[in-house]
């Protein structure tokens, strides 16, 4: 019996070692990762791939690159292989994780969620689009959101000391700067998700999953109807076109005309702008977009990704070590540094602290929401009745009226998706 034993050891140690589990063995398992172009630079990809495969002896990394151009098809044909030979990790958007899990082609990550001590301080904006029933299916890796471009100079002849902390002090300051042919903020129209902020806000949403399971919109709540409310006293302290999204014309091509006290976007957008009229360099600040009152910053949308592993992946541990490593904290404040983006949890925000842009960001990611997880939100978002809304609004329709319409709309459009 005692030689039958050592034998069944040294048959189990030859089979490890073939694997390259046991020290010393020669083989790697692989790890297929798909992240989005863009979404991290090449050395911080070449730094995090030859630490991983240092400390993770038995794994070796294959990153693929992919445009975000036709990638929910891509992924979706990904999530239904059934041969083994489609990506292990995969970077979505974090508004996209809800489609992929109505299909249920993703694992379950609720219990390597709950390994990670410091989860209650994910980001709202990122965790809670991955999360659907009780189940995480979605690990939050980076996040990026609107704060308040301003242009110091004009603050400053206009009297207006420090930026705003509240919203009745937003309009009131705007309202300062709003003369002698300058805009006190140019504000579009139809810039729907600087609106969803103010809903937010007021304790409203776009729309909200009934008792029964079906999604229906909500924008004619006292709620809504409060954020677009004001939302048209902002818009209406600049010439914004009130039929058109902020990509048309590109705001930032209207900021750096030099005519516009403040615009709500994203920081990079001042590059652009300072790239166009370099005379703005050094003038231009930047601030969370403000609250209802000091204690904290308005509600933003927050943009970004998560981290998915496909429940087809063949290697679960391998993967879940991947998805561990990217959004662990070294790695995660590696990122925000090298990229300028908002680590994925409050508490990482010191790694950013000494940009100002991408401060301004983090303070309102904390506050950060996501659209509504409804599997066919993209489609709301391709018909957009929002926008629609908001345009008849501000050309003088009735609020309520108009919020009914388009929040039947929504509901169609969510029931047919």
């Amino acid at each position: 019996m005692r030689r039958r034993l050592l034998a069944l050891v040294c048959a189990s140690a030859v089979l490890l070692t073939a694997c390259g589990v046991l020290p010393g063995g020669t083989e790697r398992r692989t790890v297929t990762v798909w992240l989005m172009k863009d979404s991290a630079s090449a050395a911080f990809l070449d730094r995090f791939t030859r630490d991983f495969e240092r400390t993770h002896g038995d794994l070796r990394l294959d990153i693929r690159i992919q445009e975000w151009t036709g990638i929910g098809a891509k992924v979706r044909a990904a999530l239904r292989r059934t041969d083994g030979g489609g990506p292990d990790v995969i970077e979505v958007g974090n508004t996209q994780v809800a489609q992929y899990v109505d299909g249920g082609g993703l694992m379950d990550l609720t219990l390597e969620s709950l390994r990670d001590a410091d989860m209650d301080h994910w980001l709202p904006g990122l965790a809670q689009p991955g999360s659907f029933a009780g189940h995480q299916y979605g690990i939050p890796w980076y996040a990026a959101n609107r704060v308040v471009i301003y242009r110091k100079d004009l603050f400053a002849r206009a009297g207006v000391t420090e930026p705003p902390k509240t919203r009745a002090q937003w309009l009131t300051e705007t309202a300062k700067l709003n003369f002698a042919g300058t805009q006190g903020i140019y504000l579009a129209g139809q810039d729907w998700y600087t609106l969803a902020g103010f809903i937010w806000d007021e304790g409203g949403d776009l729309a909200r999953q009934s008792p029964s399971g079906g999604w229906e919109g909500t924008l004619q709540t006292p709620a809504a109807l409060r954020g677009m409310e004001f939302y048209k006293r902002l818009q209406a302290l600049g010439a914004g076109p009130v039929d058109a999204d902020e990509e048309h014309p590109p705001q930032a091509g209207v900021f750096a005309q030099g005519r516009v006290a403040q615009i709500v976007a994203v920081p990079g957008l001042a590059q652009a702008v300072v790239q166009k009229n370099p005379g703005l360099g050094g003038r231009l600040g930047y601030f969370p977009v403000p609250g209802k009152t000091a204690a904290r910053p308005g509600a933003v949308f927050t943009g970004g990704s998560d981290l998915v592993i496909p429940r087809n992946t063949g290697d679960r541990r391998g993967a879940t070590a991947v998805v561990a490593a990217l959004t662990g904290t070294t790695w995660e404040t590696d990122l925000a540094r090298t990229m300028n983006y908002v680590p994925n949890k409050t508490t990482l925000a010191r790694a950013v602290a000494g940009e100002e842009g991408v401060s301004a960001m983090a303070a309102g990611a904390a506050q950060g929401r996501a659209t509504p997880a409804a599997p066919a939100w993209a489609a709301v978002e391709a018909d957009n009745p929002i926008k629609t809304w908001m345009t008849r609004v501000l050309q003088g329709a009735d609020p309520a009226a108009e919020a009914a319409r388009a929040s039947r709309s929504i509901t169609r459009i969510l029931a047919d998706g």
